[in-house]
C-alpha cells in the first residue's frame, strides 16, 4: 500500500566469514517503480574460512579471573584469518582480554567438558557428571548446559546475551586455561576489531554490560559483507 517492496533473506553468519553459527533475517526494501538486481545473500559466500582455533592462538594465556582491560600484549603474530577479517587490522591494540572468575567446581566440570570433547570428540551431558558435581535439580532440560568453544571446528556455538550470565556455554578449548572464554574472544568470535573497546566493563568492576553488547548484536564482518553487496546496486 505504501509503494514499497521487501524481501526477507534467512542469512547465516558463517557465510560471511564469522567463525560462529548465527541465523538472522535481513529485510531490503525498495521503491516499487525501482528494479534492483538484488543480491542474494542465502547462498553468499566470503571466501573467508578458517578453524575456531584461529581465534585464540596469538592471544596471551589467561586463567580465570585473570586479565587486562587494556595494553595487553600479543604473544603471537597475526595469522591469515584473522587479518582477513580486520580482527586484527594493523593497529595492534588488544583490549578487554579479560576472563570471568570460576568456583573449583566449575573448573572441576570445565575439565571433564573440555577432556571429553578433545580426547572423544562427544559433547558433555549434565547427566554423566559425578554425582557430587551436579547441584542443578533441573536434570531433564538443557543437559548441554557445559559446552566448549571447539577449536577444531570451522563454527562454533551461537554467542548469545546469556554469556552475561556466566560462562558455562562457552568453555574455552585450551584445558590448561581452564575457564570460560573472555570479552575480547567472544568479541572475536562476533567479529569485532581488537581495538573496539566495549563500554562498561573494567578490570575490577563486572563484565555483565560488556558480554551483553557482544551478545545482542551483529556480526561487524557480516554486516559490512552485507553492506557492499547492496551498494553494489547503486553503481
Amino acid at each position: 500500500k505504501k509503494g514499497y517492496q521487501i524481501k526477507i533473506s534467512r542469512v547465516k553468519a558463517e557465510n560471511f566469514g564469522v567463525l560462529q553459527k548465527r541465523r538472522r533475517l535481513i529485510i531490503i526494501g525498495w521503491r516499487e517503480n525501482l528494479k534492483p538486481i538484488l543480491p542474494d545473500l542465502e547462498n553468499y559466500s566470503s571466501g573467508i574460512e578458517s578453524l575456531v582455533e584461529n581465534i585464540f592462538t596469538d592471544l596471551p594465556i589467561l586463567k580465570a579471573g585473570n586479565g587486562r582491560d587494556k595494553n595487553s600484549t600479543y604473544k603471537d603474530i597475526t595469522n591469515s584469518y584473522l587479518a582477513k577479517s580486520h580482527i586484527r587490522n594493523g593497529m595492534d591494540v588488544l583490549t578487554q582480554h579479560i576472563a570471568r572468575p570460576h568456583s573449583e567446581q566449575d573448573k572441576e566440570i570445565y575439565r571433564i567438558a573440555v577432556n571429553k570433547w578433545n580426547l572423544d570428540k562427544e559433547r558433555l551431558n549434565y547427566n554423566d557428571l559425578p554425582a557430587n558435581l551436579k547441584t542443578h535439580q533441573n536434570r531433564h532440560s538443557f543437559t548441554d548446559r557445559f559446552k566448549v568453544v571447539a577449536a577444531d571446528l570451522n563454527a562454533c556455538q551461537t554467542v548469545v546475551a546469556h554469556i552475561a550470565k556466566d560462562g558455562h556455554y562457552y568453555i574455552h578449548p585450551d584445558i590448561e586455561q581452564n575457564r570460560s572464554i573472555s570479552v575480547r574472544e567472544a568479541a572475536r568470535l562476533q567479529s569485532f576489531p581488537d581495538d573496539y573497546y566495549f563500554e562498561g566493563v573494567k578490570e575490577s568492576a563486572n563484565r555483565t554490560a560488556s558480554f551483553k553488547q557482544i551478545g545482542n548484536a551483529v556480526p561487524p564482518l557480516m554486516a559490512e559483507k552485507i553492506a557492499l553487496e547492496i551498494k553494489s546496486i547503486f553503481e
